[in-house]
């Protein structure tokens, strides 16, 4: 019943909107240049779509997907009309205000810095618990909150929700036993060797007894 309750509490398109692979080409219209897949149809559910696609979703809700330093995001006037997004650290791009779909873990938090994600432990302004959907996903998830109130390390303040009020407690550490909705990202390939590209050559002495520097 538990489970159900868990499943039940969020959309059943936002799962599989966290785990989708955004910025493919299209297999369907491989040959326009619109065939970039950055919208999602949240009543179809079926995967990433190019705007081309759209026409066959008349009248769905569609969101479009965007990009920063290559994470996902979503513009904040888009998906709170779907989904109460309190909680979660909002940033300004391109003008837009948006939110993050998954996790972006730091190896180690800013100095001064009084606040981080429930889950993720990103650095974050005080009034924000989360970094991104996903990681509200799992902080607000039952097992994650009992969890937290077994250690007695630092207690967060509530969300203000909508539909419900999430009770904060401590932080834990052992976050692996939780699901990550962040789908694998790509190999920079084309980065690595355009920088292999730029080393220097080796020097080489001329016979005369001089240093001759090959560029």
């Amino acid at each position: 019943m538990g489970g159900e309750e868990e499943e039940n509490r969020w959309p059943p398109w936002l799962k599989p909107l966290l785990k989708e692979h955004f910025f493919v080409q299209c297999k369907f219209h491989a040959d326009s240049h619109k065939s970039e897949c950055n919208m999602y149809c949240l009543d179809c559910m079926n995967g990433a779509l190019c705007s081309l696609c759209l026409s066959h979703h008349p009248d769905h809700r569609a969101i479009q997907i965007r990009r920063s330093s290559y994470h996902d995001v979503i513009r904040v006037n888009e998906i709170q009309k779907y989904l109460d997004i309190s909680c979660v650290q909002t940033y300004i791009i391109n003008s837009a205000k948006v939110v993050f779909l998954n996790q972006r873990p730091q190896p180690r938090p800013g100095k001064g810095v009084t606040n981080t994600c429930q889950v993720c432990y990103r650095s974050l302004l005080d009034s924000f618990r989360f970094c991104s959907l996903g990681c509200k996903i799992v902080g607000t998830s039952k097992n994650f909150l009992k969890i937290r109130r077994r250690s007695p390390e630092k207690k967060g303040a509530p969300c203000e929700s909508s539909e419900d009020s999430y009770s904060s407690s401590s932080h834990s550490r052992n976050t692996s036993r939780f699901p990550s909705f962040t789908p694998s990202t790509p190999p920079r390939m084309a980065l690595n060797f355009r920088s292999a590209k730029r080393r220097k050559g080796i020097p080489h002495r001329s016979p005369m007894g001089g240093l001759m520097i090959e560029i």
